[in-house]
């Protein structure tokens, strides 16, 4: 009787350890996915830069999960070309090319400028009252001096933007570029603006309330041209951030 309690004590005891070993390498999809948008977001708001490296044990014990999680994380980052993998390098924030800075901004003429006449169509008074406010947000953060929320902001109104087009595998790839966008203004841009005129998102918005699809994708052009040539091709060094201090909130 005394020994089979014991064994009972013994089951009952390893479960706590067992429950214990499962959040520490699994953790569930949802701990996996806010681990993803907490690096994601440091990536785009320039908190991580690009060309720094993620040591994966020092995202394990920051983040409280196993080693093949945060590596899981990482190649997600990776096929969204945030992080860059290398072999017996680890993984590092992305430092796009000049060429591919050029690229990124072709692309997204050719998709964000195509989109403004079906937008010009189907945006709605809430959905301008929607993104004036963010680009209300956007300008306050420039003018504040807060470099990073105005770059994520202006991704966010851009991506925002091309959900309305209904078209969501474009939206998606207009997000996707946009988060590289990001990466490129942090290596490339300069302090204190994004490379396009302050209110530069008003007046692209006027044309569309005004339903003139055509010069609302002109515009859409000239402001993408703008920023791209802003852009001064001089990298940064590599550097190992302090990942604690980035994810400690």
């Amino acid at each position: 009787m005394n020994q089979r309690q014991r064994g009972t004590e013994s089951k009952g005891s390893a479960v706590p350890k067992a429950a214990k070993r499962r959040g520490k390498n699994g953790d569930g999809a949802e701990r996996h996915e806010a681990i993803y948008q907490s690096i994601s977001d440091a990536i785009i708001e320039h908190r991580l830069k690009p060309g720094a490296r993620l040591r994966e044990d020092a995202l394990s014990e920051v983040f409280g999960i196993s080693r093949t999680g945060i590596r899981k994380i990482l190649q997600r980052l990776a096929l969204e070309e945030l992080v860059t993998l290398t072999p017996r390098r680890g993984a590092s924030v992305t430092r796009p090319t000049a060429a591919e800075a050029k690229d990124v901004f072709d692309a997204r003429q050719m998709i964000e400028c195509g989109l403004m006449p079906e937008i010009a169509r189907r945006i709605t008074a809430a959905d301008l009252k929607t993104l004036r406010d963010m680009a209300s947000r956007e300008h306050q953060a420039l003018k504040a001096g807060e470099q990073s929320a105005a770059i994520k902001l202006s991704a966010a109104f851009h991506g925002h933007l091309a959900e309305l087009s209904g078209n969501a595998t474009l939206a998606a790839f207009v997000e996707r570029l946009c988060s590289r966008s990001s990466l490129i203004l942090a290596v490339y841009g300069n302090p204190g603006h994004l490379g396009c005129g302050s209110h530069d998102h008003d007046d692209l918005l006027g044309h569309l309330e005004h339903g003139d699809g055509e010069r609302a994708s002109a515009f859409m052009g000239r402001h993408l041209k703008a920023i791209e040539a802003s852009l001064t091709l001089q990298a940064e060094e590599d550097e190992a951030p302090d990942l604690y201090s980035i994810f400690s909130h």
